[in-house]
């Protein structure tokens, strides 16, 4: 599983459960819990995640108003769509920025 992946399964687990501990997703991932802490600083830019020290109460919070509104890109896809956009211009290559900046997990403009 690559960075992206994980970070992407990270965020959708957290849209089920709402609340989880780094103990656990590390566990669950099959990483350790400070790669899930360094997952998570990247996350928080992008994402409403909340991360409260504590022993009770403590853990990783997704709030109850968000949810993901679209799916995102694997990174196969991303990789792909990345190859395809450097033939692309004008009209066709706006249209392509758009799908990125929309369903890829990290993008930005390069």
């Amino acid at each position: 599983m690559t960075p992206s992946e994980r970070r992407s399964e990270i965020l959708h687990l957290l849209c089920k459960r709402r609340h989880e501990t780094a103990i656990n997703l590390s566990a669950e991932l099959g990483v350790s819990e400070r790669t899930i802490r360094a997952d998570l600083v990247i996350l928080s830019c992008y994402y409403p995640i909340q991360v409260v020290r504590g022993r009770f109460g403590g853990g990783i919070h997704l709030p109850d108003w968000f949810h993901m509104e679209s799916r995102t890109l694997s990174s196969k896809q991303q990789v792909l769509l990345m190859k395809v956009r450097k033939t692309l211009s004008g009209d066709d290559l706006q249209v392509m920025n758009s799908i990125l900046a929309q369903f890829a997990l990290y993008w930005e403009y390069r």
